[in-house]
């Protein structure tokens, strides 16, 4: 499938090691000739972690999309009433943001961009990164499973031996999981081996 004139919203939430495998994606994705606005959490705007800087990610997603980040409730709601985008993909999602957006709590910029976009039957495609993904979270993560118009980037245990409940999405699937939901599928296989 071309992407070229497709409209995505890119969110990205706290998952910091994961955010290093993310950004090529959104570069692909930008080479495809779609275009991509970056939406971002609360931790991702403000938190420098020994993964980099808050203020750098900016510039470089900035600088990459060549849009404006959107990193508030207020900037974000326009995705549902003016229908901004074709798809958003939240990746790295985290469990405490698949949480919010299975439940319905709306309280970062993630979560409405998410909702807004939802209320009008668009796709919305998560890369699940959370280390309670087989705990806590693996409820949050069945009932994000049989929500209409979600779909997941494929994951597995990434350290089944040392932490066993981790699950943590294949980026590199993120187009592919993009291009089958605006098809309106579930690239399978689902469950893979990290």
């Amino acid at each position: 499938m071309q992407l070229d004139g497709i409209k995505i919203g890119f969110a990205l939430t706290g998952s910091f090691c994961t955010i290093s495998k993310v950004v090529p994606e959104i570069e692909k994705l930008v080479s495809t000739g779609a275009k991509v606005i970056p939406i971002i959490s609360g931790s991702v705007d403000k938190f420098d972690t020994r993964f980099g800087t808050a203020k750098d990610l900016r510039l470089k997603l900035e600088g990459i999309t060549g849009e404006k980040i959107i990193d508030s409730i207020i900037d974000a709601e326009p995705f549902g009433p003016r229908s901004l985008v074709d798809l958003i993909v939240v990746a790295p999602c985290t469990g405490n943001t698949a949480a919010k957006i299975a439940n319905g709590i709306t309280d970062t910029a993630v979560t409405m961009a998410s909702k807004a976009h939802m209320r009008n039957q668009k796709p919305l495609v998560i890369a699940i990164s959370t280390n309670d993904g087989l705990g806590v979270n693996a409820k949050n993560i069945g009932l994000l499973l049989n929500m209409k118009n979600v779909y997941m980037v494929p994951f597995g245990q990434d350290g089944p031996d040392s932490k066993p409940n981790s699950v943590v999405a294949d980026t590199t699937l993120i187009i592919p999981t993009i291009e089958a939901a605006l098809n309106g599928k579930q690239i399978q296989p689902l469950l893979i081996k990290y």
